[in-house]
């Protein structure tokens, strides 16, 4: 895989800001509903409605198409404020597309049996784009690093030691919702690593199963033979543990098997949340959920799909159910035309802590120097430099 030096660089150190003071919905908007008033056009976060696979966009369709779209992505998507204060300010480059883009991806499993403020962000991945614009980096943050979580006023939570996937949670209780959440986990990974945010997402991990599937499926590389310990199937049909439980019916195990294959968009969705029974836990899974959004994309550049109207609206649709978007201020349009050279096979897939646990003796793990000067490097845009010097970050594509 090619992995490009930046033509330009910004050398910015983060500052740390203070904690959130805007208010959000309690809970997780529904599909369609805009911001309100006081919210700007729709911004180039829409671009990331599947991950890297909007960014090809513009290298797929023409300008009026590309309108079109845009359009459609205005009316299906959800947006709402992900990061509060501790979006990127003017002075590092907010609200601007000349300079290196950061997203905060956060993935939550919010099913009706939960309630909206008992959830954890199990993914949490950090999307770089450097001020070329012409590549895309995913780094994936261990869920189990042990952060200091600050104050949140709007949750009422007094801050504390905690894991990075808790920061959610701690931030949607007492009616922070899903906003509230995102804008604690933005906080505390600013603090950990250094790196402000242009934009974030919240993906809905049930909804995301309609994104792959308006794809037609995709091709997902399976490296080693795993259980599903979320799933079974019942009657030959897929079925999450607790509904197949309540059907009293007999239950067969799922079982993700080695080698690659086309796969449908609760298979390979499953396949990508399972870290019990892998190698190296949760970090294979970390890798597998990178291989999806890499497969996304591909699929999304190359079957036609983003040159077709029709196609596209069921897309977005989709993706309406999946998403909650930050909308940023910079429009969607100027987005797309500044990531033309973007495309799914400049995705670059990172790791953390070298592929496997950091433990820091207390269950949790902590951040290895190496991964330290890796986020750093994101922070300052020269994560190209790093990766050469460091070719062992790169993460091996089964």
């Amino acid at each position: 895989m090619t992995v490009q030096t930046p033509r330009r660089a910004s050398s910015l150190d983060r500052d740390a800001v203070t904690a959130p003071k805007h208010t959000a919905p309690a809970g997780p908007p529904k599909g369609g509903r805009k911001a309100g008033k006081g919210k700007k056009d729709p911004v180039w976060a829409k671009a990331t409605l599947v991950f890297g696979a909007v960014l090809m966009m513009a290298s797929g369709a023409g300008i009026v198409g590309t309108k079109w779209v845009v359009s459609s992505a205005t009316s299906a998507v959800t947006q709402d404020n992900l990061l509060g204060d501790t979006k990127k300010s003017a002075a590092e480059g907010g609200n601007s597309l000349k300079g290196p883009i950061d997203l905060l991806l956060m993935g939550v499993d919010a099913r009706k049996r939960w309630a909206v403020d008992d959830l954890h962000a199990d993914t949490i991945i950090i999307l770089h784009i450097p001020a070329s614009h012409d590549q895309a980096y995913l780094v994936s943050v261990p869920r189990d690093t042990e952060v200091q979580v600050p104050a949140f006023a709007k949750s009422k939570y007094p801050g504390g030691t905690a894991k990075a996937t808790e920061a959610f949670f701690h931030g949607a209780q007492n009616g922070g919702g899903w906003a509230g959440g995102a804008q604690l986990m933005a906080q505390t990974l600013k603090n950990t690593t250094g790196i402000s945010f242009d934009g974030a997402a919240i993906i809905d991990f049930n909804g995301f199963k309609g994104v792959i599937d308006a794809l037609k499926g995709v091709k997902m590389c399976v490296d080693q033979r795993v259980k599903s310990h979320h799933m079974v199937k019942v009657d030959g049909r897929p079925m999450y543990l607790a509904e197949a439980r309540k059907s009293g019916k007999s239950q067969t195990p799922i079982w993700h098997e080695k080698g690659c294959q086309d796969m449908e968009g609760w298979e390979a969705l499953d396949y990508a949340r399972q870290r019990y029974g892998l190698k190296n836990g949760d970090y294979d899974r970390q890798r597998h959920q990178q291989q999806l959004i890499k497969a996304m994309a591909k699929k999304a550049s190359g079957s036609g799909v983003l040159t077709n109207p029709v196609k596209v609206s069921g897309l977005m649709k989709a993706a309406g159910k999946a998403f909650v978007l930050d909308t940023g201020g910079v429009p969607v349009a100027d987005f797309i035309f500044t990531l033309k050279g973007v495309a799914a096979n400049d995705l670059v897939l990172l790791r953390s802590n070298n592929g496997s646990f950091a433990g820091n003796g207390k269950g949790r793990e902590s951040i290895t120097p190496k991964t330290m000067e890796m986020y750093r490097a994101v922070r300052q845009d020269r994560l190209a430099d790093f990766i050469i010097g460091n070719p062992d970050v790169v993460a091996q594509e089964k």
